[in-house]
Order: structure tokens, then sequence, then C-alpha cells
């Protein structure tokens, strides 16, 4: 199995399509948000991964996120979500994870990702400073 894809999004939907398919309309796709009011201050980002499953594979697994301070494994752990989920082999499913992120400066964060034991996924979020 592998992540597809990893967003930081505002809401989505799934849609049935002809086939029988499936569509999912994703909304507020972000990489950056400004401070509901100055540091420190707590956002609660939701994170979408897209996971797909070889038909030749097992078809269960372990999703795991780290919102880390920094791009590097060893940057300060902000959150932590680990979290097991099966998919049919040969199809895709997707996991949400909501962070509660208490965070006191602006700048960069990673949420990073992954599946069982294999390599990060990392995902960059910008907090801004509050608008004024």
């Amino acid at each position: 199995m592998h992540i597809v894809s990893a967003l930081f999004i505002d809401t989505f939907e799934m849609k049935q399509a002809p086939g029988p398919s499936t569509r999912i309309d994703m909304t507020g796709v972000f990489f950056s948000l400004a401070a509901p009011s100055p540091v420190p201050v707590t956002i609660e980002p939701h994170l979408m991964a897209l996971i797909y499953c070889q038909a030749n594979e097992q078809g269960s697994g372990v999703f795991e996120v780290i919102f880390r301070d920094g791009f590097d494994e060893d940057s300060e752990q902000l959150a932590r979500n680990v979290s097991p989920f099966t998919v049919e082999p040969g199809k895709f499913t997707y996991r949400l994870v909501r962070g509660a992120l208490e965070l006191n400066k602006y700048g960069l964060i990673f949420a990073h990702c992954r599946i069982d034991k294999q390599e990060w996924h990392k995902v960059p979020l910008t907090l801004l400073p509050p608008v004024a």
C-alpha cells in the first residue's frame, strides 16, 4: 500500500459516479493559514490522505501521522495520531486526521505521514500571523 496524496482540506464530499465509480470533492485545500488569534494558539487542521492498495496486497495496515515543528524526523513532535485501517485489495481508501496543535510561533510545520513502517510522506503547513 502507498499514500497517493495527503493534503490539508476544509471539507470533502464522497459522490457516486457511473461505473460504479467514486468521486471525492475536496474544497479548501491549503498549505498555509492565518492564525485565528496571536500566538500561543491552538489550530485544528484536517489532513486527508488517499491510500491505494494493490490487488496483490493484504489490505490492512496502520496509518501514522506525526505533526512536527520541522522537516527532519528528529524535529519536535507537536501531536501524533495512529489508526489501523483496512481497504479492499485493488481499491482506494482515505484517512482523515484532525490535529489539535498548540503553537507558540508562526512558521512552518510538517505532517509526517506513513503506512506501517514505510518512508515518511511529509506535508507542509505554514501558520501565518492573524489578519488584522
